[in-house]
């Protein structure tokens, strides 16, 4: 069954895309078995599009015959050109009707920080709301990259700390105990990582966070907490990039280097382009580096593109996979015992969507 986008909200790009449609809530009527995911979508406009497919194509494959009902946002504060604007205005709703709702599941996306400090970036106060709101509203909440950090900030008062340089590339972590979301692997995952700074797991573990994979190469991998109701699952890394994703990152910062914005040019990503793509993207650093202009861009070796892997996609698919089921099964825990039913000794009642 296709993904569904709620509302006849349908991005043409996910449209034409998928060989089959994807289906409007008002064509076709809720399943009794389904899930309803909100995504919030707060990546910059150069990137907003590619993130909300690259979510939908996963949620799509791990959801399986499941039916998942998305219904997408983005927070108000995060700069944007008329054309982004636009986008939200065609696709996604108003904010304030995610207070209305309620969702099995929440996605909260990253963004590019304007500030070294999170809390001065002007959508903070409504980002730490949406935390607030997850807890009680959602049986699992997922954050990745930065809203992973901005979670553990406002709920622990965890800080990030700066990266010597950018931790990028794919970076393949070993499994640290038991957990739902990591079973059925063989010990180790595999994601994509892009960002210029991380959290220690000596820190988070203080704090009562579970770490459930952590890299030689890249420090913390995925780590949990559970707040009251939700269980708040951090990605460090981005299980929904597609192939190619790294390669435009890799490449954007190329431009950013040539133009002037940064100093350094920037190191190509770990564990991810092939003998002949690395040798050619190696001269054309010597180029780059000789001739440093804007133009120099058009230059790029886009033939790298053709060899590249989606070494991640079962990590990825895996674990959202997983991530699914758990949602089902808390929805079917609370069909089966309402909020308040006795379930067993005085001590076992079920509060507030948990057993305490």
């Amino acid at each position: 069954m296709p993904l569904n986008i709620e509302g006849g909200r349908v991005p043409s790009r996910w449209a034409e895309r998928v060989s089959r449609s994807a289906t409007a809530i008002g064509s076709h009527p809720r399943q009794t078995e389904s899930l309803s995911i909100a995504l919030i979508n707060n990546m910059p406009d150069p990137a907003l599009e590619d993130t909300e497919l690259q979510f939908f194509e996963l949620l799509d494959i791990a959801s399986g015959d499941l039916p998942v009902y998305v219904k997408l946002y983005s927070l108000t504060g995060v700069p944007r050109t008329d054309r982004g604007e636009r986008h939200l205005t065609s696709f996604y709703f108003p904010f304030d009707d995610i207070w209305k709702n309620q969702f099995d599941g929440v996605i909260v996306t990253g963004t590019e920080p304007r500030y070294p400090n999170l809390c001065e970036e002007p959508y903070w106060n409504l980002l730490t709301q949406v935390f607030d709101w997850a807890q009680r509203s959602t049986s699992s909440t997922i954050l990745s990259c930065l809203a992973a950090h901005a979670s553990v900030l406002h709920g622990d008062g965890v800080k990030r700390h700066r990266l010597q340089d950018k931790k990028f590339g794919v970076f393949e972590a070993a499994i640290i105990g038991e957990h739902p979301l990591m079973s059925h692997w063989a010990g180790t995952v595999r994601f994509p990582h892009s960002r210029w700074n991380e959290v220690k797991e000596n820190e988070l573990i203080a704090s009562g966070y579970s770490i459930l994979s952590k890299s030689v190469d890249a420090g913390v991998d995925v780590f949990v907490k559970k707040k009251k109701k939700s269980l708040f699952v951090h990605f460090q890394g981005h299980p929904e990039y597609e192939a190619q994703t790294l390669m435009k990152e890799y490449r954007r910062d190329v431009k950013r280097f040539l133009c002037g914005e940064r100093e350094t040019y920037p190191t190509s990503p770990h564990g991810y382009f092939d003998a002949a793509a690395t040798e050619a993207l190696r001269s054309y650093r010597e180029l780059a580096t000789a001739d440093r202009r804007r133009e120099t861009i058009d230059l790029f070796p886009e033939s790298v593109a053709k060899s590249l892997q989606q070494s991640w996609q079962g990590s990825s698919i895996g674990v959202y996979k997983n991530w699914l089921g758990y949602l089902l099964e808390r929805k079917a825990e609370r069909k089966s015992f309402p909020v308040g039913t006795r379930v067993g000794p005085a001590r076992s009642v079920l509060m507030d969507g948990e057993i305490a």
